[in-house]
């Protein structure tokens, strides 16, 4: 029988990787921002080629995204593509803790 281990985590999986702290919110941050687009691509069933259209990308920019490439995209990227959607983006600080 193997044996297992359970890590909690603290809902930065990059923090929980051992990413500096400023780096894992960035990545965290992109992370869901792609989920976001790949969540309204399998929602509204576009192909890669009407994603594209609809993100204002190529089709090989929405096959990196929906293969979680993240390091493919910026934040900017990212921000750009839901805006060409007319999808909006909604950001939150936090005091650090």
């Amino acid at each position: 029988m193997p044996i297992e281990h359970e890590t909690p985590a603290d809902g930065n999986i990059f923090a929980d990787l051992g990413f500096p702290e400023a780096e894992a919110e960035r990545l965290n941050a992109r992370s869901n921002l792609m989920i976001e687009i790949h969540r309204a691509i399998q929602q509204r069933g576009l192909s890669r080629k009407e994603a594209a259209k609809l993100f204002g990308v190529s089709p090989q920019r929405i096959t990196a995204l929906m293969r979680g490439h993240i390091d493919s995209f910026t934040d900017d990227d990212l921000i750009g593509m839901l805006a060409h959607a007319g999808m909006g983006v909604d950001a939150k600080g936090r005091a650090a803790a």
